[in-house]
């Protein structure tokens, strides 16, 4: 006999029919989702939250391979990292399937009003907050000018705000002096917050949509303008130059001062993240047919009623919702997503118990220097898949016909020392799709 209780959650919330679930809302999620929706398909996004307010706006492709070998092509860099590691994601994706993951993305991106670029197939320098230089791939066009500018050395004056305390000026200007002689930089206060012991960049951001705000900062930025920095070139501020009218606050300062401005990155949390998270979940709402629910998946069953159906379980107790689902993408991250939980005895796999490539032992996780040129054992833990990346059960057994993975919870990536994590999301994501559009979406 039914319980009186459960028939009522039941009736209160009814059974979702989807094409595809994906269970994870960061930047594998978020991009398969468009990928299927895309495509026509009926698609339900799952997930709590986002690691992408954590990510500086960049999408690195491929920069590092081996440790301490930068490459100006990224796909010089694949191939050679494929040759040694083929069981990296990579590995399982054709390049031509990566670079219309990408194309796919921008498009969509720039149709949004939050514009990236490309350097011509190449990996471009990219400054720090930390006064270093990185490679990227696909860069925020707020942030493009940098590039110009570090690649030209023009004179260019870099501004922090007084109170900021992840990011300084003067600590990029030291760093980078030595290659960089018409580097300078300069503190100032942010209108209205000049008696605040520490400002935050969302704060100012939200700020910046303003324009009466903007012409308040660029009064206080010409003040430097008429002493020994009036001939710069270009002027650098830290990612927060407006949280959702970016665009519209760099034409206003530019206009204002009559110089080239940009952004440079930020440490977390990292307005650009926040853009393109928002960006990201905006856009793909608008698109077709999609439900999205912001809650965590509790539970899968395989059903008895035809291949590759999934019965999922989301939320709790009132907040229950059963999805019924031809397809299932499983992009819930490594740790911060909580995608794999570590324990004392090892590392699991938290939603299906799937095995975890992982060090024989916990004391094997990490080298006994911070630093370590090969990088920790633990960033490359992760779950098997086969070539169409679906999660293995077994060595030789996929766990189910139509459940595939994507990102950072696949094996064998250690995407923070080869800066490749957002090509590895959006590449596995866009290959996933694409596998279970060619076999998995019919009944």
């Amino acid at each position: 006999m039914c319980d009186t209780t459960e028939m009522e959650k039941e009736i209160r919330n009814p059974e979702i029919q989807s094409d595809l679930t994906i269970i994870g809302s960061g930047m594998a999620g978020l991009s398969a989702a468009l990928f299927a929706l895309n495509r026509g398909m009926k698609v339900v996004l799952t997930g709590k939250s986002s690691s992408m307010n954590f990510a500086t706006g960049l999408m690195d492709l491929m920069g590092v391979y081996p440790a301490g070998s930068e490459w100006e092509s990224p796909w010089d860099a694949i191939d050679a990292l494929v040759k040694e590691i083929p069981s990296h994601p990579y590995a399982r994706i054709k390049r031509e399937n990566i670079r219309d993951s990408l194309q796919e993305l921008m498009g969509f991106l720039n149709a949004m009003g939050l514009s990236y670029r490309m350097g011509n197939g190449k990996n471009v320098n990219v400054i720090t907050s930390l006064g270093t230089i990185k490679k990227s791939y696909m860069i925020p066009e707020p942030m493009w000018k940098g590039v110009t500018a570090l690649d030209k050395k023009a004179s260019t004056l870099v501004v922090d705000f007084a109170g900021m305390k992840i990011y300084s000026a003067r600590q990029i200007v030291s760093t980078l002096g030595n290659v960089w002689p018409g580097l300078r930089s300069a503190r100032i206060d942010f209108p209205g917050m000049e008696r605040l012991e520490e400002v935050y960049p969302e704060h100012i951001a939200r700020a910046l949509d303003v324009e009466e705000n903007r012409l308040k900062l660029a009064e206080l930025v010409k003040i430097l303008l008429t002493g020994e920095d009036k001939n710069v070139e270009y002027i650098g501020f830290p990612a927060l130059l407006g949280m959702h009218r970016v665009n519209e606050t760099i034409a206003s300062l530019e206009k204002a001062l009559g110089k080239p401005v940009f952004e440079i990155p930020t440490p977390p949390v990292s307005v650009p993240g926040i853009r393109l998270y928002d960006t990201m979940t905006r856009g793909i709402e608008k698109i077709g047919a999609l439900q999205s629910l912001p809650e965590m998946v509790q539970r899968v069953e395989l059903l008895p009623t035809g291949p590759g159906r999934f019965r999922l379980t989301v939320g709790h107790e009132d907040m229950r919702q059963i999805i019924i689902s031809k397809g299932v993408i499983l992009a819930t991250g490594r740790f911060m997503g909580r995608g794999l939980k570590a324990e004392r005895t090892g590392i699991r796999e938290s939603l299906l118990d799937l095995p975890v490539t992982q060090p024989e032992k916990r004391e094997l996780w990490h080298h006994k220097e911070l630093f370590h040129p090969e990088g920790h054992p633990v960033n490359s833990a992760g779950i098997e898949t086969d070539e169409l990346l679906r999660p293995l059960a077994s060595p030789a057994t996929p766990f189910a016909e139509n459940m595939y993975a994507a990102g950072s919870i696949l094996a064998h990536s250690d995407w923070t020392r080869m800066k490749c994590g957002s090509g590895v999301a959006i590449a596995t994501a866009f290959a996933a799709v694409k596998a279970f559009s060619q076999k998995g979406i019919k009944d």
